[in-house]
């Protein structure tokens, strides 16, 4: 029987933002200070893990909350264009409801297709790469444990299609929190097990 080999995809912890923007993939967003709480706190749940590496997504955010993960076991933080934020049309712009680029005629075209989504990066495109991104990880640790850091979408995202679910879904209802861990347990190539954790609490 083949050993496990788990894949811990990370959502980054929380960001910097006073401004309240979509900072999507803009340079200079990095972690809070309870951001950072968060990353130490995912770092302290992983401790005792087989770790072989850390990935991140290159944005700052990510790579900040994977450096106390990586540290904690010695490795490097490597990075892989795959567990990047989304593309999304609204980037550096307010878009709370009723706020922003929402209220915007100009803007509404962008919200015709909630399904493909019209707005950003297509959901199809998104589950290719971050099932590239998880395929990857798998191999490099195979029989051990790795860690890869990301953004809520992409990470809610390869969830739906490692688990044959639809991609077109509620935001609202994401199960991936800040700093929340989703692992995806393998037997040799098979999916078996999925585990959702939030170290640094809800």
């Amino acid at each position: 029987m083949a050993e496990l080999t788990r894949v811990h995809v990370v959502r980054h912890g929380e960001v910097h933002n006073p401004e309240g923007i979509l900072y999507g993939r803009l340079p200079g967003f990095g972690l809070s200070d309870r951001g950072r709480e968060q990353a130490a706190a995912v770092a302290d749940a992983l401790a005792d893990r087989d770790i072989a590496a850390v990935i991140a997504s290159p944005l700052q955010r990510a790579r900040e909350t994977a450096a106390p993960i990586a540290a904690e076991h010695v490795l490097a933080v490597d990075t892989d264009h795959d567990l990047i934020e989304s593309r999304n049309v609204f980037e550096g712009q307010r878009v709370s409801p009723g706020d922003g680029a929402l209220r915007d005629p100009r803007n509404w075209w962008y919200l015709r297709d909630p399904f493909t989504p019209s707005w950003g990066e297509p959901y199809k495109q998104i589950a290719e790469r971050m099932t590239t991104a998880v395929r990857k990880a798998r191999i490099r640790a195979e029989g051990r444990e790795v860690v890869c850091v990301s953004h809520q979408l992409p990470v809610w995202t390869v969830r739906l299609a490692l688990t044959g679910k639809r991609l077109p879904h509620d935001p609202r209802r994401r199960e991936c929190a800040v700093a929340s861990v989703t692992t995806f347990v393998y037997q040799g190539e098979d999916l078996v097990d999925i585990v959702y954790t939030e170290p640094a609490g809800s």
